[in-house]
């Protein structure tokens, strides 16, 4: 009875732990980026070679554990595939990157908790998200997502004064570029990090979708890196013509492709479509604000990366109006979770009841 028991609550916490460690390896991702890009790496070729690596890193675990279980491939699929890889690695990546440039990796990682509250706008207007304005639960999701775009525009027409924390030497810049960025600049990399959000949340919505058809994650998540690497390579010849970007060495330059690739790229697309077929993508954008609180410490400690007030507030405010989402979802997957079990009661107990009757 105490293996059941703990088996029950194992299968019920293991979405928070599996989303929980994904924003923590998402923390890595905006710090090992921005100093693969503050060691003139680039942005471009970053791209390529981090969906290279992780297509090559599912791939062996895909044609080992999903041989017998994968779907055959078809039109709609492939399309499909084919926009998630332009929507991630070749939107998403490419302009949050820009973004980055523009401001830096801590601000990155706040502006992208508007992500949830994106996805849950998108997930209604798809239909993957009901909303029954008249009960409660909904109309808190509401309020929270309009609170959370509240969150995002604060943060992107108000920077504030610095917040001095602390620094490290570890790492060395070529060039600090954040202290120097002009207002209009900020606002700018805000635009493109913004932008960014949108194509994530879009491919959240679309890999949800792509699931239904095709629920094999480990080869749908490598065959994303790999037309991602693709149409990447594709862009990246042509903005940049210039052939010593494709070299790299024992720097930050091999180091973030490869924690990227493995991790960000490889690892996550892998547990979000896990955790997506049972809790739906707006659970799995529920807990950013945790990776841009890890996200914040960790850059102004390695990267010597300055706060701004309106970073902070405009975090605050996108968190606050995030959990309210998140507490309607939970009351949702309840409600659901509920009728569900009604259900197959009510199921189990008509063959008896006939019976009875009959006799």
């Amino acid at each position: 009875m105490g293996e059941i028991c703990s088996g029950k609550m194992f299968n019920m916490a293991k979405p928070y732990l599996l989303t929980i460690a994904l924003q923590f390896g998402m923390a890595g991702t905006y710090i090992f980026s921005m100093a693969s890009l503050n060691h003139g790496m680039s942005r471009y070729v970053f791209v390529v070679y981090r969906n290279a690596i992780a297509a090559i890193s599912l791939a062996p675990f895909a044609l080992i554990f999903e041989r017998k279980v994968r779907p055959k491939m078809t039109v709609s699929v492939f399309m499909q595939i084919m926009a998630l890889g332009f929507l991630e690695p070749v939107i998403d990546q490419g302009f949050t990157f820009l973004g980055m440039q523009y401001t830096s990796a801590s601000f990155a990682s706040a502006i992208m908790n508007a992500v949830p509250s994106v996805t849950f706008v998108l997930a209604i207007i798809f239909r993957i998200e009901r909303v029954k304005i008249m009960e409660f639960r909904s109309q808190v999701k509401v309020i929270g997502t309009l609170v959370s775009f509240g969150g995002a525009m604060l943060m992107t027409l108000y920077k504030g004064p610095e917040i001095h924390m602390f620094h490290s030497e570890t790492i060395q810049h070529q060039h600090e570029i954040h202290s120097l960025q002009s207002h209009k600049n900020w606002v700018t990399g805000t635009l493109f990090i913004l932008l960014g959000c949108v194509a994530w949340s879009s491919f959240y919505i679309l890999q949800s979708i792509t699931l239904k058809k095709y629920p094999a994650e480990l080869s749908l998540s490598s065959l994303i890196c790999l037309v991602g690497a693709l149409q990447s390579a594709v862009v990246a010849l042509i903005a940049d013509h210039q052939p010593q970007s494709w070299v790299i060495g024992w720097d930050f330059r091999l180091y973030g492709p490869l924690y990227t690739g493995i991790v960000s790229s490889g690892i996550s697309y892998y547990i979000q479509g896990l955790v997506m077929q049972t809790r739906g993508p707006v659970f799995v954008t529920a807990f950013n604000p945790l990776c841009m609180i890890i996200v914040s410490a960790l850059g102004s400690f390695f990267l010597r990366e300055h706060l701004h007030l309106g970073s902070v507030i405009g975090g605050m405010v996108i968190a606050v109006g995030l959990y309210a989402v998140v507490w309607g979802k939970g009351k949702d997957y309840a409600t659901n979770l509920t009728t569900t079990t009604t259900k197959e009661s009510e199921t189990l107990q008509l063959p008896i009841t006939s019976s009875s009757i009959d006799k």
